[in-house]
């Protein structure tokens, strides 16, 4: 049990750790506001995704009880998920592009509605949570919602963590990335072999 809660937790760090939308507006917020905002920007995410780990807690936990071979044929489509997410990762671009353009000031509490919101209505993050959590239930005794809340509560802290320290370290993080380019292309593997990783795990 210990060693799977560990192991998303590592996963969770790599993918935050990796260049997406999320991180990358944390940090131009932070480099152009400061670090408050970068903040209120990461605790409108954070707060999204207790939404996410809800949906996906009692509606995955309402299909396993009705029917495990349902709840198998979507731990299928989401190790098939992971692997188009992985694919979409290799074709990207692994430059790490950082713009301030249109970038405006705004309250601590727009940016937190901001982040919130951003978070709730993006799909994506929808589909990763359901592709992403179930892979990773580490309990037949314990319910299957306190697991799904155990998971979402991990996930939230390694990723305000990370987001935080982005945040905070916003002016010296920028000034990094523009040092080491190479950076973009190390956290670009990181994530294609993460997600590899957990498909071919579900898979075998």
């Amino acid at each position: 049990m210990i060693e799977i809660l560990i192991s998303f937790a590592i996963a969770t760090s790599i993918l935050s750790l990796s260049p997406g939308p999320d991180n990358i507006f944390v940090l131009t917020q932070s480099i152009v506001n400061g670090t408050k905002y970068g903040l209120a920007t990461v605790f409108g995410l954070m707060t999204g995704c207790l939404v996410h780990t809800t949906l996906v807690a009692f509606g995955i936990s309402a299909i396993i009880k009705e029917n495990e071979s349902l709840f198998f044929v979507i731990k299928l489509i989401g190790a098939s998920y992971l692997m188009f997410l992985a694919y979409k990762v290799f074709k990207s671009d692994a430059k790490i592009v950082l713009s301030n353009d249109g970038v405006k000031k705004e309250s601590t509490l727009a940016l937190f509605k901001k982040g919130f919101i951003m978070n709730v209505l993006n799909p994506k993050v929808a589909l990763f949570f359901l592709a992403f959590f179930p892979q990773f239930l580490f309990s037949n005794t314990i319910s299957t919602v306190i697991q799904f809340y155990t998971l979402g509560g991990i996930f939230i802290l390694v990723s305000f963590l990370v987001f935080g320290m982005i945040a905070v370290l916003a002016g010296s993080i920028s000034n990094y990335l523009k040092e080491h380019a190479k950076i973009g292309m190390y956290l670009k593997w990181g994530q294609i072999i993460v997600f590899v990783f957990i498909a071919i795990m579900i898979l075998l």
